[in-house]
């Protein structure tokens, strides 16, 4: 199912105009959100952005002030935890110390009283998904914290929800294991075709799992897309910051017909981007450049080149990074992979005059 599939069916989850009060503190303000059947589908944003709250709201453990929640079509706004139809899976694993992996994983289904053989038949087979078959008898701490975690998941997935929420659950693990689990928990959700609503403050998990992503501050969701158009279109100046590395110019629209828009940013000059026939000439403008998407030269010309000194060279392992002072003015990051070994030197030093050089197609143009 694509993308444009999943969004034209009754949305798995859906939030109408949903707002969340504490005393005089707004955690959410009136947000509207469809998460398309079978979506991995991620809130991202700065802690205290309001998507943890969010994922509650769907659960069930917070009522909404205003506004109203959908499961599959269903109003579910007044409905108890316990009787939605989803599942929810927690940054500390909520296992139970005592009991063995799979008293764990057959807890939910015990307690409906369901008949042993298929409480043993659906524990397995969580098991197998997760590929911890060979542990049933070992106590939580007896795992490792990624197989912690996916005792975690075998435990919400057995119960077949329709939705399976998850809040930060890899935040307790290393780097190098985050990144692994990043990749089976996508894989996972791919294999069951379940709709995964998944709470982040890490941007990189978040462009690496998700189909789609909505960005969050201060309660308020600033877009929602896929990875890549988040990355390359962000919609505001807090999106391109929050979402990877960008370089700011601020400065003030000159122009925009049908082909092109013209900047002029203070001690820079004038820069050229896309058209955007919605921003009136005269406003000011923000110009957003991606350092991997500008390059060095000692000279020549693209459709935007602007002369500075090198500053700072910062070595990176698989990328350099160089600081380069515009037109005595602003300062920008030039991100280069290294193509050769560093030890066989570089083809600048701090000091040297450069042109720093990128094409209108990697400018974007944010209001301020």
């Amino acid at each position: 199912m694509t993308d444009m599939d999943r969004l034209e069916t009754t949305p798995a989850i859906e939030l109408v105009h949903v707002s969340k009060h504490f005393e005089a503190f707004t955690a959410v303000h009136d947000t509207d959100l469809a998460i398309g059947e079978g979506e991995f589908f991620s809130l991202l944003g700065p802690s205290g952005c309001g998507k943890t709250t969010t994922l509650r709201m769907i659960a069930g453990f917070e009522q909404p002030t205003g506004g109203e929640i959908r499961l599959k079509g269903k109003d579910i706004t007044a409905q108890p935890p316990h009787l939605r139809n989803v599942n929810m899976v927690f940054q500390n694993y909520a296992l139970f110390p005592h009991m063995t992996i799979f008293d764990n994983v057959a807890f939910g289904l015990q307690v409906r009283r369901l008949p042993g053989e298929e409480i043993r038949e659906r524990v397995l087979a969580a098991l197998e998904m997760v590929q911890l078959t060979g542990m049933v008898t070992r106590k939580p701490a007896q795992l490792s914290g990624g197989q912690q975690q996916r005792v975690a998941l075998a435990r919400a997935l057995v119960n077949r929800p329709a939705v399976l929420l998850l809040d930060e659950p890899l935040g307790a693990l290393d780097q190098k294991l985050r990144k692994e689990m990043q990749l089976e928990l996508k894989d996972l959700q791919r294999e069951v075709g379940i709709t995964f609503v998944y709470v982040t403050h890490d941007q990189e998990e978040a462009l690496t799992m998700s189909d789609r992503i909505a960005v969050m501050s201060a309660g308020h969701v600033l877009q929602v897309d896929a990875p890549r158009a988040i990355y390359e279109h962000p919609a505001t100046r807090f999106v391109a910051d929050f979402i990877g590395v960008t370089n700011f110019l601020d400065g003030r629209l000159v122009s925009s017909d049908g082909r092109e828009a013209v900047v002029e940013v203070d001690r820079v000059g004038a820069l050229r981007a896309g058209p955007r026939p919605e921003m009136t000439a005269g406003q000011p403008v923000t110009v957003a450049v991606r350092p991997e998407r500008m390059r060095l030269a000692a000279g020549g010309n693209e459709d935007n080149g602007v002369a500075g000194t090198l500053e700072e060279i910062v070595f990176v392992g698989n990328d350099t990074h160089y600081f380069v002072r515009l037109g005595g003015g602003p300062r920008v990051m030039v991100r280069e992979q290294n193509q050769v070994p560093t030890d066989q030197g570089v083809p600048f030093e701090p000091g040297q005059s450069v042109t720093v050089a990128w094409a209108i197609a990697s400018t974007t143009l944010l209001r301020e």
